[in-house]
């Protein structure tokens, strides 16, 4: 069985349900996929388009697991002082400056062995996960770093450990839930991916996102959640720049309740397309009537 603290999944149905019960719908491969890394104790990299729902997967699972989210977004030119520790600079000096009121400035060895001390050392989110037992890190856009941070990824991934050179080695005593999340704006290396189990993550299907839609806005009638379904798979057959993802959809759907909206029209496509089509190409492209017509045979 897996198990993290005491919560445990038999199977990986069990699982789906707990992530179900927390408001998270996955498929059945998904679920799979998150019970084998919790099974196996290895990182789950989950690549697919924007909005489908990578992100949520990891806090989804923090829930379940009763497991603090500990994330790390990724960025071009990230490295060891934001990814995993860096020292307290100004309380460093503060420190220094006290001893040296106190008299004790010629004490030097003294002196550096506290100003290296953990007291000092701010933990960035690999080691706050490396240490916090249970936890549940997030790699968010790992395809937006570069190759030297998949290089310091996959080392600390590998051992579930830090070395200091200043204080030595911090382990895991359990390891993390690791989710690794990807766009494909760019092709992560072969020896991250070796590292970790993989899955796609496709947008849903009709069905799917219709109870996504219901389970997140169940003020929206069932004819509308199914209208605004049906439209949101029709712009993803379109040849846009960014077609909408699941988080979209729920923009979509949040942005027509507000207006009191129970029912796809022009005018209300018209007032609300910016929160479902983020580009102003893709919106002068997509045609309302064509868009209203995909989204009647919802009915």
């Amino acid at each position: 069985m897996t198990h993290t603290e005491g919560v445990t999944f038999a199977d990986p149905a069990a699982l789906a349900a707990a992530l179900r019960a927390s408001g998270y719908l996955p498929d059945e491969g998904l679920a799979t996929a998150a019970y084998l890394a919790l099974r196996m104790q290895r990182p789950l990299f989950v690549e697919g388009d924007a909005g489908v729902g990578k992100t949520a997967l990891a806090q989804a699972l923090a829930t379940v697991l009763d497991a603090p989210l500990i994330r790390l977004q990724c960025y071009e030119g990230i490295d060891v002082a934001q990814a995993v520790y860096d020292w307290d600079f100004p309380r460093q000096l503060l420190h220094l400056r006290a001893a040296e009121a106190a008299g004790r400035a010629g004490d030097a060895d003294a002196l550096e062995g506290e100003l290296y001390g953990r007291r000092f050392l701010l933990a960035r989110p690999l080691l706050q996960a490396i240490e916090t037992s249970p936890s549940v890190l997030l790699v968010d856009e790992v395809d937006r770093a570069d190759d030297e941070f998949e290089a310091l990824l996959l080392e600390v991934l590998s051992e579930f450990a830090v070395t200091i050179p200043e204080l030595g080695t911090v382990r895991a005593d359990v390891p993390p839930v690791v989710v690794v999340t990807s766009n494909r704006t760019r092709d992560v290396h072969d020896a991250l991916k070796r590292r970790c189990l993989y899955h796609w993550v496709e947008h849903p299907d009709f069905d799917r996102e219709l109870a996504i839609v219901r389970q997140r806005h169940p003020r929206a009638t069932e004819h509308l959640a199914a209208q605004i379904a049906r439209a949101s798979a029709y712009l993803r057959t379109a040849d846009l720049q960014k077609p909408p993802g699941v988080a979209e959809t729920l923009d979509w759907t949040q942005a027509l309740l507000t207006l009191g909206v129970d029912q796809l029209d022009p005018d209300a496509v018209t007032r609300t397309l910016g929160a479902v089509l983020k580009y102003r190409e893709d919106q002068q492209a997509v045609s309302v009537v064509a868009l209203l017509e995909a989204a009647a045979h919802a009915g």
